[in-house]
């Protein structure tokens, strides 16, 4: 069974008020079904029905909890292990009632979080030995954006932006309201010198721009192969040194992935893996798992 969770999950507050919303929509005043059990003590399992990398233990624990206080929770598996389809992953003890009202809920948090973890897994994977980090997007369900990016993070990505308060990040519209690359890095670090400034670019004549003014990332988005291939040797060359990463988003896919990665390129921001969700398989039972 497994000690506990080594990922870093958002506070307290934010998983209960995940929770809270959760719970408020799917029983509302009350869980009819549920009233007809006897509220007597009893057990269920957990079972994983398809290969998924595990991610979204605290907040399937809190709704549980938030039921049943007293319920125990014995996990078998870690958040981020590589759990194979059939795994009883964990058991549970509590009152019936409380525990098939939570299912639900605490399913879809698990299969959700979980889906985002996998999907993460196989492109970090698909880069792996190549230096390049896999980065989310913002493109996330809304109110669950914490939790996604935590699931990013336990499926070996690394987060982005987390919103719009934590960074800048200037794109075409912006440069094209201060009429330069330049203009509008310098009006950024002027408002906003303690925050990292990313500066998307169209053109290897912006990518220079930029790395001339300086910013914290350049991101050079939708360049075909060749012109992406020219940045990367602009930007590692003598004269920058690679100081500032170069991100690549646009037109990413398992198909160009490793292309991508293996041209030089520091990170790969794939709004799919919080966008495009494929919920995992889980599935509650009452009674002992199979085996005892």
């Amino acid at each position: 069974m497994s000690a506990g969770n080594q990922f870093a999950a958002p506070a307290d507050a934010v998983i209960a008020a995940n929770v809270a919303a959760a719970l408020a929509e799917d029983i509302g005043p009350g869980d009819a079904t549920a009233s007809l059990l006897d509220d007597a003590p009893d057990r269920a399992y957990l079972l994983c029905k398809e290969d998924c990398v595990v991610a979204g233990r605290p907040w399937f624990d809190a709704v549980h909890h938030a039921l049943d206080r007293a319920a125990r929770i014995d996990w078998r598996c870690s958040e981020g292990d590589r759990i194979a389809k059939g795994t009883v992953i964990a058991t549970l003890q509590g009152h019936n009632r409380a525990l098939v009202s939570a299912e639900r809920a605490s399913l879809n948090f698990l299969q959700t979080l979980s889906g985002t973890a996998t999907v993460t897994a196989r492109y970090v994977d698909a880069v792996r030995g190549t230096g390049t980090k896999i980065l989310d997007t913002r493109k996330t369900i809304p109110g669950l954006r914490s939790a996604q990016k935590y699931a990013v993070r336990v499926g070996g990505g690394s987060n982005h932006r987390i919103a719009l308060y934590d960074a800048v990040m200037l794109k075409e519209n912006h440069i094209r309201a201060f009429g330069s690359v330049a203009a509008a890095i310098t009006r950024a670090r002027a408002l906003h010198p303690e925050l990292p400034l990313i500066v998307e670019v169209e053109t290897v004549a912006q990518l220079r721009e930029a790395l001339d003014t300086g910013c914290s990332r350049i991101l050079i988005d939708d360049f075909d192969a060749d012109t992406r291939r020219e940045a990367v040797r602009i930007a590692k060359g003598a004269r920058y040194s690679g100081r500032i990463p170069l991100e690549v988003s646009g037109g990413v896919d398992m198909t160009t992935l490793r292309g991508i990665a293996e041209d030089g390129v520091d990170c790969i921001s794939i709004g799919g893996l919080t966008k495009h969700v494929h919920a995992i398989d889980f599935s509650l039972k009452l009674g002992p798992p199979p085996g005892g």
